[in-house]
């Protein structure tokens, strides 16, 4: 773990894998939720975790470099359930990658349950994990420069889906009809760090 000072009142902690940065997230949410830990904003990513507004982030890095992180423990609410339909234009694709036939890509997706392991890209967008590695794909060679709203891709290790349509070089493998981000709901982001997500495939 390493710790970086962002500024007069916020830390960036950095660590070495996705599942750490979860876990850390899920620590510090629960200080904060039970009044041990005084900060303004959690921000999780691939592999950080950014703390601001603290009023001593330096006491706060001596800590969590003594401290041994639990691992993050599951999430209690239900899992989010998007319907999809499988039969994106990359999905003979990603079945040759994974050497498997088209029917059992979706299979094995639909047959995962994910985590959101941190938000970002768009206002919406959720990185998923839960693949087993050897799932992994390659983003395309050559992005598309409009991606539609609602499509579910994959790339590297993570599942996500396009809030809106923007450009975007993941491997396409379905669409959803579920609204990611929406201002006028709260909260507006459907998916948030830490929860639970299934895909149940449409008929």
């Amino acid at each position: 773990m390493r710790t970086l000072p962002v500024g007069d009142h916020a830390l960036l902690v950095e660590v070495s894998s996705g599942e750490e940065a979860q876990a850390l997230h899920a620590e510090l949410v629960r200080r904060r939720a039970e009044g041990s830990l005084s900060v303004g904003e959690i921000v999780p990513a691939a592999r950080t975790v950014l703390l601001d507004g603290l009023a001593d982030p330096a006491r706060l890095a001596a800590e969590l470099a003594a401290a041994e992180v639990p691992p993050a423990p599951p999430r209690a609410r239900e899992a989010v359930e998007l319907r999809v339909r499988y039969g994106g234009p990359d999905l003979a694709d990603v079945a040759a990658h994974w050497g498997v036939p088209p029917r059992e890509v979706a299979r094995i997706h639909a047959g995962t349950e994910f985590t959101v392991a941190f938000c970002g890209f768009a206002p919406g967008f959720g990185y998923l994990t839960g693949l087993p590695a050897r799932y992994d794909v390659p983003r395309r060679a050559t992005p598309r420069t409009a991606v539609p709203a609602g499509s579910v891709a994959l790339a590297g290790p993570y599942t996500g889906v396009y809030p809106r349509s923007s450009p975007g070089g993941w491997q396409l493998i379905g669409t959803t009809d579920a609204v990611l981000w929406d201002h006028a709901r709260v909260p507006a982001a459907l998916l948030s760090p830490g929860t639970r997500v299934r895909f149940v495939e449409a008929p």
